[in-house]
Order: C-alpha cells, then sequence, then structure tokens
C-alpha cells in the first residue's frame, strides 16, 4: 500500500509524527508532501526534527496568501504529484487550507481520500476552518473519528457508513512527550524574559482571525491579559505579531511577556511548568485538558467540548466584557480536582488508523 501523506501546518505535522511511527512499523510505502502553508522555522522545521518526522518527500513551497490564494496554491502544485504517484490513499490532516485542497485534488483524480480528524465541528461558520472541516469529510472516502461526539456529527449528516472511530493521534504524542520530559529534569526552553518557572505563570497564544483581524478586539483581549494577576508568557504566532505590527498594537505590557512558539517538546514543558493556559488553539485546549491543566478558550465554541466537562476548560468569548475580577478568577482558577475522563482515546490511536486504511482499501498489514 502506498499512502501520500499530506501536511502544511503546525497541528498537522504533530498529528502526522505517531503516523508516520506506525506506518513505519509496516511493509506499507509512506510519503509525506509538505505544502509549506506554514513555512516559518518555528512552526514547521522544529517538529520534523524535534519529534522525528522523516523529512519530507516533496515541498510544495506554498506559502502564505488569502484563502483563495493558498488553497489555489497547493491545489495546483498537488495535481502533478498526485497524478505522478497515484497512491492507494492520500491521507489529510485536521482543517486547514492544506487539507481541503489535498483532499480536493485527491477526489479529481479519482483517489481515496482519508480524513484524519474527520467529524468535529464548532458550527461556527465565521471560521474558515470549520468549512475546510465540512468539505474534507463530504469528499472523503475513509472518515476517521476522534471521538463518539465526532462519529454523531457525521451521522447527523449522512455520513455514518464512512465513518471510523480511530481515537485521537494527538494523544499518542503528547503522552509519548509529556513522559520524556517528565523523565528529563533540564531547564525549560526559550519561556519570555520575565518568567520564572518556579512562580505561577499563565501560558497564552492567540492566532485566530476573529481575535487578531479586528485591531480594537486584539487591543482589549491584550489589555485583558495585562492586567491579570500572574505574568502571562504569550509564545507569539507570526500572525499575531503581523497584526498586531499592522494595528500598532504592543504585545508586550503589563503582565504580559513575550516570546516565540516552541517546538513541541518545549511546548509540553510549557504546559506542565504553568499554573493554566489561555488560548485559541484548538490543539492547545485539548493538550492542557491531557497534561491536567485549567484552560480559558478565548472563543464563543470549541470543537473539543469534552473538555467542557468538569471545567477544565471555560469559553470566555470576550474577556474584557467581564470585572477585572470575574477574569482573573477564571483566568487563574486551578486544575479541577475530579478526575479526567478519556474521550480521546488510548495513546494507540496511530496503529488504528494504519488498520483502518488497510481495511478499508481491502489491503492485508
Amino acid at each position: 500500500m502506498k499512502v501520500i501523506s499530506i501536511v502544511g501546518a503546525r497541528p498537522q505535522l504533530v498529528k502526522l509524527a505517531p503516523v508516520a511511527a506506525a506506518f513505519a512499523q509496516t511493509a506499507h510505502r509512506h510519503l509525506i508532501v509538505h505544502t509549506g502553508q506554514h513555512y516559518d522555522a518555528d512552526l514547521s522545521d522544529v517538529f520534523f526534527s524535534g519529534l522525528g518526522i522523516p523529512d519530507p518527500d516533496i515541498h510544495l513551497g506554498a506559502g502564505s496568501g488569502s484563502h483563495g490564494v493558498q488553497t489555489g496554491a497547493v491545489l495546483s502544485a498537488l495535481d502533478p504529484v498526485l497524478s505522478a504517484e497515484r497512491p492507494d490513499w492520500v491521507l489529510v490532516y485536521g482543517d486547514t487550507n492544506s487539507t481541503l485542497a489535498g483532499a480536493l485534488s485527491a477526489v479529481k483524480q479519482h483517489l481515496p481520500v482519508a480524513h484524519l480528524e474527520a467529524g468535529l465541528r464548532s458550527f461556527n461558520r465565521r471560521m474558515p476552518e470549520e468549512h475546510n472541516r465540512v468539505l474534507t469529510d463530504h469528499c472523503a472516502d475513509l472518515l476517521l473519528a476522534p471521538t463518539e461526539e465526532a462519529m454523531r456529527h457525521l451521522a447527523n449528516e449522512g455520513l455514518a457508513h464512512r465513518s471510523e472511530l480511530a481515537g485521537d493521534v494527538m494523544v499518542d504524542i503528547c503522552l509519548k512527550v509529556r513522559d520524556a520530559v517528565l523523565a528529563d529534569a533540564g531547564p525549560l526552553p526559550s519561556l519570555p524574559d520575565g518568567i520564572d518557572p518556579a512562580q505561577p505563570f499563565l501560558l497564552a497564544t492567540l492566532h485566530r482571525p476573529d481575535n487578531t483581524d479586528d485591531p480594537a478586539r486584539l487591543s482589549a483581549i491584550l489589555a485583558t491579559l495585562a492586567r491579570l494577576p500572574v505574568p502571562v508568557a504569550l509564545l507569539a504566532h507570526p500572525r499575531l505579531v503581523a497584526r498586531a505590527e499592522q494595528h500598532g498594537i504592543k504585545l508586550e505590557q503589563g503582565a504580559v511577556r513575550v516570546g516565540t512558539p516552541l517546538p513541541y517538546a518545549g511546548l509540553i514543558a510549557a504546559v506542565l511548568a504553568s499554573s493554566g493556559v489561555v488560548t485559541d488553539s484548538g490543539g492547545l485546549q485539548k493538550e492542557a485538558f491531557l497534561l491536567g491543566r485549567a484552560c480559558t478558550t478565548v472563543r464563543p465554541e470549541t470543537e473539543w467540548i469534552e473538555t467542557l466537562e468538569d471545567g477544565w476548560n471555560a469559553l470566555v468569548p470576550s474577556p474584557q466584557d467581564l470585572t477585572p475580577t470575574e477574569w482573573a478568577t477564571i483566568a487563574t482558577r486551578p486544575a479541577p480536582a475530579a478526575a479526567r475522563a478519556t474521550p480521546y482515546g488510548d495513546g494507540r490511536a496511530a496503529q488504528r488508523v494504519v488498520q483502518l486504511m488497510e481495511r478499508a482499501g481491502g489491503l492485508q498489514p
């Protein structure tokens, strides 16, 4: 069996790591196509080296641009690659422009498509990722769902016959890296200046268009972070940096200390060292949950609704609408005392992904 994985952004590289390792234990041929959607070294190169992912077999170099320009560039560059390789499966990950472009290029060439992390829904049609998810699910041949809730969404859309519960490959890599970090007593990498890991601090990220594109909203959110009673380590995504510069907004203010995105092991170590997380990232919400840290999500909804149970995650769409005391109480709350459920699987999802693709293709391991 020949499988081509199409990736292009940080969350996809994290998901790729356990899948690539699972394929390496088989006789199947697994090729990696990197679209170049995230071309910043902090969001791409360090994940290949840090997670032991094989170097991409093909790099498309799509780069940035509007959603249409970026999706079109990936689609145009992928067509001849898939035409020449004719894989048994094209495996796409998550909900990025690279995901949608990979699925479209494959199905138009009558190549089977498997969608990893199928069935997630925020029901927020303002999010570009929501459209990417839905469109990819409806054109893919095998829908690899991470949770029972995702399976229900797919069934409600008439896609149950193409859906399989695989579990969440993010659990595989998160728990593996967590154990390695806990076994290593070395110093934390590259936390922003002014953050003392021996003292309480919050880890924060912001990058979604709804939070960064409107200068008034971005300024208000940053002001609420600045007023928190504990230091905030803001790992500044390139999009956040670019929008802040464009709007003339200073990122480092009050309690906020600014750093750069971390390699995955560094991010896991930073979450473990923190007293909580503030984010609009889907992946970091789940990582905080898996690592036992309270998360505050600056969005009106989440795809990972399981994190909301028992207060592990709290949705705060507009922290500026709260009083400073209300906001501080939520953002700095301790981790819940309740034991966490295991809605995302047992850490062996990548092996199930390979097995499900074998079965769906009528192939033997």
